[in-house]
């Protein structure tokens, strides 16, 4: 199986513009269950990214392993969070060890699965990297998500780094794609870098089937808008637990 290596020239960039979303989680997080764990636990940030979110669990004492397909993404979160460990994996087929007490993945993350036998390969591997009873909290973006913002363009015209992003969303199939084109000024010379990226849309009942094959019990949703600032109403956080 190839890794996920899609984020690979959008790194430096997607640290600067959109990383910061992992501190805006964290008081999610915590009420979902981060604020039980206690300093020396073992946690698992999947889709990692540039480790922005690995950085604030290492400040609380947390024994931190970051996963993530890009090389170039987790160049980033080394320097972001250099206590944490970081495996370079795809996240339909990772392993770590010890179990963790507890796995999360942010920022819709799990939506570049873009099937369902790829999403529950990915879930087996969490419920693998986590003791009985651990915790598995993530989000994602649902039809209505991507219905009510996949659509038009945006730009970013931040020194040094000018960013046109374009998104679409088709409902019949549940694709949303995002189309960047990405300039990045060094000193008198602009570097161009293009990338597609791509997103399904699962239902809650696809979800909670695929958790529970994979082997979590009890399965919980909370909708962002009700546990997040400016949260996105329609996009859930999952809690799954294992062999509960």
């Amino acid at each position: 199986m190839s890794r996920y290596t899609g984020y690979d020239s959008f790194a430096e960039i997607y640290n600067r513009h959109w990383g910061g979303f992992a501190k805006r989680v964290v008081p999610a997080l915590d009420s979902l269950g981060l604020s039980d764990l206690s300093p020396g636990d073992h946690i698992v940030d999947v889709c990692c990214g540039t480790g922005q979110l690995a950085a604030v669990l290492t400040e609380r004492g947390l024994r931190v392993t970051g996963v993530d397909g890009s090389d170039d993404m987790l160049s980033v979160a080394r320097r972001n969070a250099p206590r944490a460990s970081f495996v370079a994996a795809d996240v339909r087929a990772f392993a770590v060890d010890p179990p963790a007490q507890m796995a999360v993945s942010t920022f819709d993350s799990l939506n570049h699965i873009l099937d369902l036998a790829g999403l529950e390969q990915a879930l087996r591997c969490v419920a693998g990297a986590l003791e009985r009873g651990g915790r598995f909290v993530f989000d994602l973006n649902m039809d209505e998500t991507f219905r009510a913002n996949w659509h038009g363009t945006f730009v970013i015209d931040e020194d040094p780094d000018l960013v046109i992003a374009r998104s679409e969303y088709d409902p019949e199939d549940r694709f949303g794609s995002v189309y960047l084109t990405m300039m990045t000024r060094d000193q008198d010379l602009w570097h161009r870098s293009d990338l597609e990226l791509t997103q399904r849309a699962y239902t809650k009942e696809e979800v909670q089937q695929a958790l529970h094959g994979a082997g979590f019990g009890s399965v919980e949703d909370h909708d962002a808008a009700d546990i997040m600032e400016n949260g996105q109403p329609g996009r859930p956080f999952f809690v799954a637990v294992v062999g509960d």
